[in-house]
């Protein structure tokens, strides 16, 4: 993996549109209230860690609320509230809702629709989506939800199925003015970069890139693809990127791989020139830092920062 020396980088480091993930952000009140349920203040209060974490961008997502259900005011309070936190909205994710889930498959669909709608509404450029399902008891009770991997399936009628759903997804998308971007996951059709560029072939349309969330799959406890590999398939197509990282031990003599959570610049994935990488193959998108595990939000703070320490700037350097 070769990256140019002068690159042409579309920001500055320091403001390159980093957001926060919300994946720490419980979808009820502590008195079992839905967030969606509460008053606008109240949503203003739970953003406020956001804000003192030091970030000025946010990704929305599904889990915390699913705003693409809310009442036409109550989506223009939500608007109101990021607008008083100082919080921008690159993009938002529509979390673990697949639109080829064998039982709530059409109504994933729907919802989906609707959030692209929301997402426009709150100009977001971005909608996030992926084909992996909610996460089962098993994986729930484990301390690491993807050392309990879901059953991996392929279908050829539901793979036509699902660049059907995802084409017309994109049509919807292109209309509204914002772009959809598909997440790398393991066990699904995005469960390789090779599997991801097939996908996003097949669906053939020029709103949908791609999310190469590579500690999606470095952290599977499995053989697994080089991070270099991965970029080196993944760059061209990517519009938006959860960037996040793992510690990764293999045993060849017993087969054993054990992955574990940490940060940007200490994990596997050198940070540094995936992103020069990325950036000499045109990406201009958002990041979202993402964390598992313990204060993620603090974590994602720090990698933001290290994030614009590595920037390349404006002359290439």
């Amino acid at each position: 993996m070769v990256t140019p020396t002068e690159l042409s980088p579309a920001y500055a480091p320091q403001d390159w549109p980093i957001a926060a993930a919300m994946l720490q952000f419980p979808s009820h009140a502590a008195d079992g209230t839905p967030v969606s349920g509460l008053e606008p203040e109240q949503w203003r209060r739970l953003l406020q860690p956001v804000v003192d974490a030091g970030f000025s961008q946010l990704e929305l997502s599904t889990s915390w609320m699913p705003f693409g259900d809310l009442a036409p005011e109550r989506l223009n309070a939500l608007g109101d509230v990021l607008t008083d936190a100082g919080l921008g909205v690159p993009g938002v994710c529509v979390v673990r809702q697949s639109v080829i889930h064998p039982e709530r498959g059409e109504a994933n669909l729907a919802f989906t629709h609707r959030t692209i709608d929301a997402a426009a509404a709150l100009g977001a450029g971005v909608v996030c989506l992926g084909l992996h399902d909610a996460l089962t008891p098993e994986q729930q009770r484990a301390l690491w939800f993807w050392t309990v991997p879901q059953d991996e399936r392929y279908d050829p009628e539901v793979y036509k199925l699902a660049v059907h759903r995802f084409r017309e997804l994109g049509d919807h998308a292109a209309r509204a003015g914002v772009e959809l971007s598909l997440e790398l996951y393991e066990n699904t059709y995005l469960g390789s970069g090779d599997e991801a560029i097939r996908f996003l072939d097949d669906i053939g349309h020029d709103a949908v890139g791609l999310n190469p969330d590579l500690g999606n799959l470095l952290r599977a406890q499995r053989p697994a693809d080089t991070w270099e590999y991965l970029m080196s398939v993944a760059a061209p197509r990517m519009n938006y990127w959860h960037v996040k990282n793992y510690a990764r031990l293999e045993d060849p003599a017993t087969g054993t791989v054990l992955t574990h959570p940490t940060s940007l610049e200490l994990g596997i994935v050198n940070y540094r020139a995936a992103v020069r990488y990325a950036i000499a193959h045109g990406f201009r998108g958002a990041f979202v830092a993402e964390h598992y595990g313990g204060d993620g939000l603090s974590v994602g703070a720090a990698n933001a920062e290290y994030l614009r320490r590595i920037l390349p700037r404006e002359e290439g350097r």
